[in-house]
């Protein structure tokens, strides 16, 4: 019998344990510099090409770079080799989640919080949660399937496809939900960041991640995410220091704007688990499957929401807010699902009693 007391954030690295600390201390820093070096924040925002701010476009590729080595696609090979999950995690992914997530943002921006929110802001904030509920996890969902034990080469597999649906299916989602929300949709914008920031890094990883398995083998592309990791924190909180540096003065005037937003974000998360989590069940699906199928759903891409946010919108943009309270409320919110289903693990098959 699996230890169920087993603890959630032990098998986290310093970084993703504290992920939310950082960043809260990322927020502050931003709140701080943007009100003491205004300028300094508009000149880094004039630095733009093609609506792609050049300083925030390097310091993404540091964030998404790393995750693209790690991602193999020989992996796709094993695609039928657990069925169900994958069907469960494309079902949930891809058909539910963005459109439940849309319709939290218009619930709770539009009707729920309309006395607090400005409607030009509510648009904006809706527009952020829509980016986020259209990427799924890339590489954050291995730490929690590893923490739930789950199997290493489904995850693999899962990321595997989900990064290939994405280069094709991101941009019209999004667009879809956009327009459907009344938001205009600038598509060549659009359609250079999914280039940008999906397409691109996932080339290069493919390419370094087969020259490093070529020298030294799958022990080489460990050592190397290990080297490149730095420069992928780096990226993150330099990030949201820039946003928030743009954002301080709605902040400080209206300090409540980060609970309202984190409000959908919380549910959604949730409730996608939950959704997953118990469609796994019900088709008898193995623990070690389940849990990893479920929590790639409920965890975000965030790095290339913020980097579409920021393109589309801007840096100042409520869209680019909206997103960076997401990476805020995650970590705690995956650590209490980690924990809930390593405490219901014997709700599921052992893999060998799976039909």
């Amino acid at each position: 019998m699996t230890d169920t007391s087993f603890s959630a954030a032990a098998g986290l690295g310093t970084f993703e344990r504290w992920l939310s600390v950082w960043v809260a201390l990322a927020i502050g820093a931003g709140l701080l510099f943007g009100n003491l070096f205004p300028e300094v924040f508009a000149a880094l925002a004039a630095l733009e090409v093609a609506s792609v701010n050049l300083p925030v476009a390097v310091l993404i590729w540091a964030m998404v770079y790393p995750m693209m080595v790690g991602v193999d696609f020989g992996a796709l090979r094993q695609v039928g080799d657990k069925p169900k999950g994958l069907v469960v995690t494309l079902a949930v992914n891809w058909l539910i989640k963005p459109f439940t997530m849309a319709a939290l943002g218009v619930l709770f921006f539009e009707v729920v919080f309309a006395g607090l929110i400005p409607p030009d802001d509510a648009q904006a904030y809706l527009a952020g949660v829509i980016l986020l509920g259209a990427a799924p996890c890339t590489a954050m969902v291995f730490v929690w399937s590893n923490l739930t034990r789950g199997d290493p080469t489904y995850t693999l597999v899962q990321v595997s496809v989900n990064d290939v649906i994405m280069v094709f299916a991101f941009a019209p989602i999004v667009a879809l939900l956009l327009g459907v929300t009344d938001i205009v949709v600038p598509w060549d914008t659009l359609l250079l960041s999914v280039g940008l920031y999906v397409i691109l890094p996932l080339i290069a990883g493919y390419f370094t991640r087969k020259a490093l398995v070529a020298q030294s083998g799958e022990a080489a592309v460990d050592v190397f995410k290990s080297r490149v990791q730095p420069f992928s924190i780096f990226g993150l909180l330099v990030t949201v220091v820039l946003l928030f540096g743009f954002q301080g003065e709605v902040i400080i005037e209206r300090p409540l704007v980060i609970a309202l937003i984190a409000v959908p974000l919380i549910i959604q998360s949730y409730g996608i688990f939950f959704v997953a989590y118990f469609a796994a069940r019900a088709w008898n699906i193995p623990f070690n499957v389940a849990a990893p199928c479920a929590l790639i759903g409920t965890s975000n891409f965030f790095e290339l929401a913020v980097a579409v946010a920021i393109s589309l919108f801007g840096l100042g943009s409520g869209a680019a807010l909206a997103t960076v309270v997401g990476v805020l409320v995650e970590v705690p919110v995956m650590l209490s699902l980690v924990a809930f289903a390593n405490r219901t693990q014997h709700w599921f098959p052992k893999e060998k009693d799976a039909s």
